[in-house]
């Protein structure tokens, strides 16, 4: 059987969660702080053995989903063009997850990082990447910026996919720079990315409506 890189890194991950959970796990309360509002307050508690475990075990579920997509994807072919993102966006996602993991593990020992600081430059990031990947990917019906009109044409995907790219690239800087403004960090997320969604939506629309008009009847 061939391993890749990428099987070898992701179960990486997993061991560097299971693992460190375990090591802490003595040493975490018995009700833990598992979800925080907007303003960076705890407004959601889980027993221990569910908080603890919940984030390893969505952590292997995403992958396997990840990787069951490529072999039931009608458009499967395509998925090798742009392999090497694909790959690194499952990475870099399950390392978001990581994030999450040790971010909850160290405030329930009592290390009170800021909350909003932390979803700014960890969603920034993700965004930064998802705009890589979009810049690469082909048309599939799983990865991307899926719309009537970019699942119809690749002329259309591709340059709706160029142009969304960039966007998702800056709506990831914007949200880092949140960071600065923990009061809004709301606003730095879900603004930029409901803009770049809406534009896309529009600018694929008109992409394909002019890929007609210029096609011989």
């Amino acid at each position: 059987m061939n391993i890749k890189k990428t099987d070898i890194i992701l179960v990486g991950i997993i061991l560097l969660t299971v693992v460190v959970t375990a090591v802490l796990y003595p040493r975490l309360p018995e009700k833990m702080a598992s979800h925080w509002n907007a303003k960076g307050e705890v407004d959601g508690y889980m027993n221990k053995l569910t908080a603890v475990w919940l984030m390893p075990v969505i952590m292997i579920v995403i992958i396997l989903t990840f990787k069951l997509l490529p072999k039931i994807d009608p458009r499967k072919e395509n998925y090798k063009k742009f392999a090497p993102y694909y790959d690194g966006f499952i990475i870099v996602f399950c390392l978001f997850l990581l994030s999450v993991q040790y971010f909850m593990l160290l405030w329930n020992l009592g290390i009170k990082l800021s909350v909003n600081m932390f979803v700014a430059v960890a969603v920034g990031l993700l965004f930064f990447y998802i705009g890589i990947l979009c810049e690469h990917a082909k048309r599939n019906w799983f990865v991307g910026i899926r719309t009537p009109w970019t699942l119809s044409s690749d002329i259309v995907w591709d340059k709706t996919h160029k142009i969304g790219g960039k966007l998702f690239k800056a709506a990831g800087l914007v949200a880092i720079a949140g960071a600065f403004f923990s009061d809004y960090i709301m606003y730095f997320i879900l603004i930029p990315v409901i803009c770049v969604s809406m534009f896309t939506l529009i600018y694929s629309y008109i992409g394909f409506k002019r890929e007609k008009a210029q096609s011989p009847s």
